[in-house]
């Protein structure tokens, strides 16, 4: 049984509010999760996979709770997605049918695609850009991780989470998927933190706890939180999907303290589901720039060049993970679908990281974004980390023999940084390129888009942000 199978429990008790007031009890929700599978043209064939154009709003939730209950392996994916790369996909995977956010099927006339038994959701490793490669989820996966969640941020019946962040998104979907099994309410909304609608409902229904990437903290702190009219409800931050730069997380962290609220700092992948680590809230400014510890059931682990495990704290080796959250493997096209479990609970993150005396964990580059600068290898994302420990607003990517910055800031201070990285890093001034820019171009689910920013800023072309 799982939280999805197990709806009807919770009885009358309200699982979802909706922005116009609307309550759906437990019972209700699990009745029209059923429904919406019943609808004219919905998949009748068992093991039909299935496509959800994911918005935050009712028929998403339903069709992906529906899919769950019902054995129907489903790929959750943006609604908002140019329609070109959502019809690749769904010719790439066999997809049979389509589920719209107005909650209208769309049949594709395809045979059904041989499904591995397990198989149950299907996640993008970028759901912003289509990416082909996803992520294959069991239901198993799905509630070891939503049941690590609500315990180490001990969920209760009481809890209304307002919905901040996508729900094709694995973390955005990991806080729809640990309430409903703690039988908490939902405050359903697809209005940004920016947006007084979104403020009016979290006070109208005395929300519990706020979900964010670091673009949501930082929004909040421009907003200035910290003068804010908030409901005494609200006892509960989290953050994940990113680093949120020392300065931002001490802000956050001492006006939660402030407050009585808890900020919880996490790490995760979609490759486990959701999450694998989180800072407990009263050891966070002791550990500003940590992931922290293993979540409740999991194991973090450090592996060195030659695959043997690093016990001396201190040293940075690849982070690898185990639990029974990681998920099934990769499809990169529609005959992985039928493979079986390929990882067995043991999951490389291609993170960089070391270990303090304590326990702790601090990730320290990615494996994957580096580049070489006159045959010495650069990690970008350390580089990034250090620059933006020193206070600078950057993101930083970049080609072989030219690391490229891109900072927030004025020209004069653009050319100071150059300098000064040049220098750090003994890099020739050829090879660094600092250019000024207005906003970072960023995904729906608020990460920086590299590849983007790459094209843009390492070209001679003016700078020009681009969004969504």
């Amino acid at each position: 049984m799982t939280f999805a199978t197990e709806l009807e429990k919770y009885g009358d008790r309200s699982a979802v509010v909706l922005e116009d007031g609307t309550q759906i009890s437990y019972r209700e929700l699990a009745r029209r999760s059923d429904a919406i599978f019943s609808l004219p043209g919905a998949p009748a064939t068992s093991r039909a996979l299935v496509a959800i154009e994911c918005e935050n709003a009712f028929p998403s939730v339903t069709g992906y709770l529906g899919a769950l209950r019902n054995g129907f392996p489903a790929l959750l994916i943006d609604a908002g997605l140019d329609g070109q790369l959502r019809e690749s996909l769904y010719a790439r995977y066999g997809i049979t049918h389509i589920l719209k956010p107005q909650g209208i099927w769309r049949s594709k006339g395809t045979s059904t695609p041989n499904v591995h038994p397990d198989l149950a959701l299907l996640l993008s490793t970028s759901g912003s850009t289509g990416s082909p490669r996803l992520v294959r989820l069991s239901l198993g996966n799905l509630q070891a991780n939503a049941e690590s969640i609500a315990c180490y941020l001990t969920l209760s019946r009481e809890e209304r989470a307002i919905t901040t962040l996508p729900m094709y998104y694995s973390y955005g979907l990991s806080v729809l998927n640990s309430h409903f099994l703690a039988g908490a309410t939902i405050l359903l909304t697809a209005q940004p933190v920016t947006s007084r609608r979104f403020w009016d409902m979290l006070n109208r229904y005395a929300a519990t706890s706020i979900a964010g990437v670091p673009i949501t903290y930082s929004t909040l702190r421009q907003l200035h939180f910290e003068t804010m009219s908030l409901p005494s409800s609200l006892r509960t931050l989290t953050l994940a999907g990113g680093v949120l730069s020392p300065d931002n997380t001490r802000w956050h962290a001492e006006l939660a303290l402030s407050r009585d609220q808890r900020f919880f700092v996490m790490y995760g992948q979609t490759e486990a589901t959701a999450r694998i680590a989180y800072v407990p809230p009263e050891r966070l400014l002791d550990k500003i720039g940590g992931i922290g510890i293993a979540i409740p059931g999991g194991q973090l682990e450090l592996i060195d060049k030659k695959d043997s495990p690093i016990t001396t704290a201190g040293v940075t080796g690849e982070l690898c993970y185990r639990g029974p959250n990681v998920m099934l493997g990769y499809a990169t096209d529609i005959k992985d679908l039928a493979h079986p479990d390929t990882q067995g609970g043991f999951l490389r993150t291609g993170d960089l990281a070391w270990r303090d005396e304590e326990g702790y964990f601090f990730i320290a580059g990615r494996l994957q974004r580096f580049i070489k600068v006159f045959g010495n290898r650069i990690a970008l994302e350390e580089i990034e980390v250090q620059l933006r420990a020193s206070g600078h607003d950057v993101a930083v990517t970049g080609r072989d023999d030219l690391l490229v910055i891109a900072l927030r800031s004025t020209q004069t201070a653009a050319d100071i940084l150059a300098s000064e990285v040049s220098a750090r890093y003994r890099l020739h001034h050829r090879a660094v390129k600092v250019v000024t820019i207005d906003e970072f171009p960023l995904s729906s689910t608020g990460k920086i888009r590299y590849a983007e920013l790459l094209a843009a800023t390492a070209s001679d072309q003016p700078w020009e942000v681009r969004t969504k």
